[in-house]
């Protein structure tokens, strides 16, 4: 793919937009985000707080430890670090700074101030309103339809902003159709380093150390020491511990920061930390490592285009699929075999749920990665999963649209059904 192609560009744009830092699960950090928007447009601590929030909202902030709250879980905790404490210039590292005398107040807030959360039914799968009230002052902000995007502000009785894009806010992205796998392997064959370079080099940086402090100390059910300790130090194990490590730290509270990936930490160190695994194992030169993560990075957001941002389909198993594709390429893998990888990693774990941010996201990310990496190694042995399989297609690109439809259709009610257990059980 050439430079003055048209795709060129937009495929830099997409991992410029896709691989940001953030701090703690993206959903509690959204949820921050927008309380600490609102605070600033009212201009003083509110005295009530209503939160309305989609099914995955919930569903993803319930039982994920957020970041700098000493330990805090839950939607109320989440919002009042933001009020408190947040920083919304910051987006996505909005509570980055917070001091131990704002979670001393945060606590205090929590115990004082009336919070309510009501249960949203509506169309994006990812929608927070967040409306705080001071005396016969307000205020509001709404996200919709990805972590940043705030569609609407206002203040008392005004509205101050409300963007163009309210009913579909995916349109403030660069447009993600242009994608294909095919247009993938291309453009990671073709693309100039220094393009991407700084991305790449970040997100290497970034998620190894949280991936390197899960391994190191206590965090949730320390699935990536497991791992380690308890099956060998075979780069398959290695693989999957270094993914796993990093979602245990940060599930757990860690305040590292990691470099998302369709809108997940979790994501985007499944995304990265399976390929330079195995780029240590066998010594693979610096270009050959960031053409792979070019691949297994847009491999992960391509699935997710039609999936969407939350949903019933946990998210790991297209990032760690997507990590067996970068693995392909990272061992000098062709077009066909990273094709096949895909296809052959999809059959084996589509249909494990997402049952909100915890624990457990780690060993979710292992199996993920498992398959990434058995569907590679069926492909070098000339074994593959028929086309027309099940829910294979025919032909690579069909599979993602299957899937797609798959989480984003066949997985609805799946989704409800979740959403209502976490709600209603005691």
């Amino acid at each position: 793919m050439i430079k003055t192609d048209s795709r060129y560009n937009l495929y830099i744009n997409i991992l410029k937009e896709e691989l940001v830092p953030a701090m703690g699960c993206t959903e509690p950090i959204c949820l921050a985000y927008a309380a600490a928007k609102a605070k600033e447009v009212l201009g003083e601590m509110p005295d009530k707080v209503d939160i309305l929030a989609s099914g995955n909202i919930i569903k993803n902030v319930k039982s994920v430890i957020v970041p700098n709250t000493n330990g805090m879980k839950g939607l109320k905790s989440s919002v009042a670090i933001g009020i408190v404490g947040g920083d919304p210039s910051k987006e996505l590292e909005v509570i980055a700074n917070v001091t131990p005398e704002q979670k001393q107040k945060t606590q205090e807030f929590l115990d004082t101030i009336p919070m309510t959360i009501t249960h949203i039914n509506c169309q994006e799968q990812l929608d927070v309103t967040i409306k705080l009230y001071k005396n016969e002052k307000s205020a509001s902000v709404r996200i919709s339809g990805f972590h940043t995007n705030i569609v609407h502000i206002q203040k008392d009785n005004e509205t101050i902003f409300e963007s163009s894009t309210i009913s579909k806010p995916s349109a403030e992205l660069t447009d993600r159709s242009i994608l294909s796998i095919e247009g993938i392997y291309d453009f990671a064959n073709s693309v100039d380093i220094e393009d991407v370079k700084e991305l790449l080099e970040r997100q290497l940086k970034y998620n190894k150390a949280i991936s390197d402090e899960g391994l190191k100390n206590d965090w949730g059910a320390n699935i990536g020491s497991l791992l380690l300790n308890n099956y060998g130090n075979d780069v398959k194990i290695k693989a999957k511990a270094w993914a796993a490590a990093g979602s245990d730290a940060r599930m757990n509270g860690c305040e590292m920061p990691v470099i998302i990936n369709s809108g997940s930490g979790n994501q985007g160190i499944t995304v990265s930390m399976p390929v330079l695994a195995y780029a240590k194992e066998y010594n693979i030169n610096e270009e050959q490592i960031y053409r792979a993560l070019v691949v297994s990075n847009l491999t992960a957001i391509h699935q997710k285009t039609s999936i969407g941002r939350l949903s019933a389909y946990c998210g790991a198993i297209s990032a760690g699929c997507a990590a067996g594709c970068g693995i392909a390429y990272l061992m000098g893998e062709n077009l066909e075999t990273i094709s096949k990888t895909l296809a052959n990693s999809l059959a084996i774990t589509s249909g494990v749920i997402c049952d909100g941010a915890k624990a457990s996201c780690a060993a979710k990310i292992a199996m993920a990665v498992e398959s990434g990496i058995i569907g590679y190694n069926m492909c070098k042995n000339h074994k593959n999963f028929c086309d027309g399989d099940g829910i294979i297609g025919y032909g690579v690109e069909n599979t993602v649209k299957n899937i797609g439809t798959l989480a984003s259709k066949g997985m609805r009610e799946t989704d409800n059904v979740i959403i209502k257990v976490m709600t209603e059980q005691n």
